[in-house]
This record gives C-alpha cells, structure tokens and sequence, in this order.
C-alpha cells in the first residue's frame, strides 16, 4: 500500500532546477531513507511533500488522495526538522502538546492533567526529563527526542519525516530513536529518514534512494548495498575511504599553551597545540570540550588557570582581543551562533571584517565585493549570488563561507567545534582539506568532533575528556578506536 507518492515532480527557482522528474514512494510499516550531497535536493524535496512548495510538475498523493485538490490532506504527514523548534521557557508537557487545540485535552485542562498524559509519551520515547522541567534546563538530547516526540504524537500522523534527527543526540540516545523507530514501525507508520550519516542509514533503513543535482539517480533495499555503493550513486565518484588528512609539520614550536583551566563544567585541563598541528578534542555530550573552547576564546568566564600564545600570557575573558590577536572559535551550532540567516553571503562574509572595508566612515563597495569573490573562489562557495540570502546555502557552503571569514582575520589558532555537523560527505572532505591546508601554512588547529573516524582521519593527537576532565592524550597514528572509546565513556587510561 502506497502511503505517500511524488510522481514526475519538477520544481524550478530562478535559474536553478531543484527537482527534476522524481518519483518516489514510501510504505507503511518502512524506514525510506533519502540521502544526497548538499544541494541535491533534499530539502526542495521534503518542501513539497509536506506542502512548503506546491511542485510545478507533477503530483504527491498522500493515503491515495491527490493533495493539490485538497490541501488539508497535508496534515497527514509529521514532519520533524533538523533545528530545535521548541519554547524553551515552557515545560516538557507543555512542549509535547503545543498547539493544545490537536491534543485532544478538551476545552478545560489543567497542569496536573497536562502532566499525567505526558509521562507514558515520556516514558516510551525513552526521555529522562520530568513533565514539569523547563526545556531550557534539560539536556540537547533530550530536548531532540522531545521534538521527535511532539511531532509524531501531537499530530497522530501516519507519515514522519526526520530530517537529520540524531545531530545533537549521544550514541546512547540514537539507540533510544532507533528503538523508538522500530516500535513506530510496527504501528505501521511510514518514515522517512534523513541523514549524513551513512552508518546510521545502513542500521535503520529499509530502502534508499540517493538524489544527485536534483535528480533521483538510484534507489536500493538497504540489505543489497553498501556504504562505497552509496557515496558513488551521491558523488558519482569511488570513495576512498583509507585517505587521511593529518598534516606534515615538525612539532617544533608550541603556539598555544593551556595551563590549570578551570571553568564552567571543566577542571584543570593542560595541553600545548603546536604550529601547524591539528589537535582533536573527543568526549561524549557534557564532557566539556566545548565549554574549554569558548573560555579560551573569552565567550565563557575563567575560574582560574592560564593561557599563553607564542609563550606570551593570554588576556582571558575578552573576545574581541581573541578575534584581534589570532585567535579565533568557529562555532557548532553556525545557525544559531555563526550566521545572521536573513542577511546575504556577502553581509555575512564582511559583517566582521568591517575594518577592512570601510574608508572613512562608508563602506567600499569594491573592497567588499573583492573580499567577498575571493573567498567564493578560494574555497569554492556555490551561489549564483553574493547577495543570496544565506539560509539557502548548503550546511557545508555555509561552513566555508565561515571559514574564509575567519581567515581574513589572519589567525594563528583556528578551534573548530564540530566543522561537519549537518554535512554531507562530500562537503566533509572539502573541509578535512581545508584544514589541512591551513595547518601545514602554519596555523595551529583544534578540532572538536564528536564522530570519531573524523578525529583518527584528521587530527595528529586527540586528547580525551570525561565529566570535565582531561582523561586521556593519544597519538593517532599509534592508538585505535577502543582506545579513545574506553577513554571517554570513563574506563580508559591515560597515555
């Protein structure tokens, strides 16, 4: 049974095909797994099928019933975006049943009823916190699952769409979603799934389909294939998945000197990074690693310890200074932190290299633009325009505009926090060479990441931390997967 069909669907924008003729259907009791480099048409595609974008050709059909002569039938599909969408000064409860008009509550409710239906829908979506706990005070995690949970219980849809779902979620909590998929399954629900990562596709899928220039270029029960199948039907090219980007540098001089940190939520963390290394940063969710990052950058107070760069003390707690000395914190969440999404590539290239376009008090339009068009081309930025909003780049086009940004700061220290989150495999590689680059021109880099094989790929040591702190230090060419795994789940030894 047919559930949810797009045939022949075409969808235009000024001089960009998004989707070209797809068809693609999605059964009952199934995980259809939709996978694409950016820019593939993922997002265009998931537009359509939950109503955002009516197709230009074609038709969706959802239980059988053509949407476009009735667009209410949309309501059938639940769709679950990438991006916390939740009001995080409300409770749980509250959260899991906005809007109350389709939680079947009735006319008159109270708190204590609110929190009463809530706890099984807790409970079986394996969420630790309580009814009553504001969302702001609970673990990204949980406030995923909560997402998830709200959107497929509020709405009792037959049809789910998870558009990368498990990118802030621990190892333990995509166990938790995939169990909760798989009882979603058997309640005969159609999910679609969306994700960068092809280990976790390979793991919840049933089938797949793999888009490419907005095209649907293959389609496969997940059983036949392989992760080499997938990136050749994405990229159109073999992957090469022995290549590593560590790079070649002499481990002479040490650029960044960290000494006795204590913050908020770490303690006495100690590690040098040297010109032209690149140092990972592994641990779980809560470790710390980022709370260290932004107290060194200056976004976070310092409760005491020391830092020095090129063997000079280092002002802490300021972070103009960082940005003004070399040192310079790309953050994880770029939407949210890195991006003023409204605004265009070139505003958000130039918004902080505004000293070095501005004669007098005017900007000039020529430097701005030849600042603008060399980080396009240096780090090949698609756009069909400098003043395209930026929210319609890809994650990894906006990643780069971010990067070529920061380096028109000229640093000395670059710390990366999770560089490929939300990024397709492609676009990963792009920037491990990115990273690269830069390092053996002599920048010293910090590479924060929560996935593994991109840390043992990219970086020449890894430092370890568990419950705040530095637990354990590895070179990468002389330790293995379990090793940094014990490490920072607490049972590891220090190297």
């Amino acid at each position: 049974m047919k559930i949810l069909e797009a045939k022949n669907v075409t969808k235009r924008f000024p001089g960009v095909l998004a989707l070209d003729n797809i068809d693609i259907l999605f059964n009952p009791g199934k995980v259809h797994c939709i996978i694409g480099e950016n820019g593939a048409g993922k997002s265009t595609l998931i537009k359509v099928l939950t109503g955002v974008y009516s197709p230009d050709e074609g038709t969706i059909n959802i239980q059988g019933q053509d949407v476009s002569l009735d667009k209410s039938i949309y309501k059938k599909v639940s769709y679950i975006p990438q991006e916390l969408e939740l009001f995080k000064f409300m409770t749980v409860a509250e959260n899991l049943f906005m809007p109350f008009s389709n939680a079947t509550l009735g006319k008159a409710f109270n708190n204590k009823q609110l929190y009463k239906k809530s706890a099984p829908i807790l409970k079986k979506f394996q969420i630790k916190a309580k009814p009553d706990d504001i969302v702001a005070d609970i673990s990204i995690s949980d406030q995923q699952l909560l997402q998830i949970a709200q959107g497929i219980v509020n709405q009792e849809s037959d049809i789910i769409l998870l558009d990368e779902p498990t990118t802030s979620l621990t190892s333990e909590d995509v166990d938790k979603l995939f169990n909760v998929m798989n009882d979603l399954k058997k309640e005969n629900k159609a999910i679609v799934f969306i994700s960068h990562k092809l280990d976790e596709i390979l793991t919840i899928g049933d089938e797949v389909t793999v888009l490419r220039n907005g095209k649907k270029v293959a389609h496969s029960d997940i059983n036949k294939v392989d992760v080499s199948w997938i990136v050749k039907q994405m990229t159109g090219r073999e992957l090469d998945d022995n290549k590593t980007y560590q790079p070649s540098f002499p481990r002479k001089e040490v650029l960044l000197e960290v000494n006795k940190l204590t913050g908020n939520n770490f303690k006495d963390i100690s590690f040098g990074l040297y010109k032209g290394e690149i140092l990972g940063f592994s641990g779980l969710v809560g470790a710390g690693r980022t709370e260290v990052m932004q107290t060194i950058f200056g976004y976070l107070p310092t409760y005491s310890g020391k830092v020095k760069v090129e063997g000079k003390p280092w002002k802490l707690g300021d972070t103009n200074y960082s940005i003004n000395n070399g040192l310079i914190y790309i953050p994880e969440e770029r939407k949210q932190q890195g991006l003023l999404l409204s605004l265009s590539v070139k505003e958000n290239t130039t918004i902080s290299l505004l000293d070095q376009i501005i004669n007098k008090l005017v900007i000039s339009k020529n430097k701005e633009n030849a600042i603008v068009n060399n980080i396009i081309d240096t780090y090949n930025v698609k756009t069909d325009s400098i003043d395209k909003e930026i929210k319609f780049l890809s994650g990894g086009n906006q990643q780069k505009v971010i990067i070529g940004r920061a380096l028109y700061r000229k640093p000395k220290v670059l710390i990366f926090d999770e560089p490929t989150k939300g990024i397709d495999i492609g676009a990963k590689v792009e920037i491990y060479k990115i990273m690269k680059e830069l390092a053996e021109e002599g920048i010293g880099i910090i590479l924060i990441s929560s996935e593994l094989e991109e840390l043992m790929k990219c970086a020449n040591r890894i430092i370890t931390l568990y419950d705040g702190k530095q637990v354990g230090e590895y070179e990468t060419n002389n330790t293995n997967n379990s090793n940094i795994i014990n490490s920072i789940i607490g049972v590891g030894s220090e190297e």
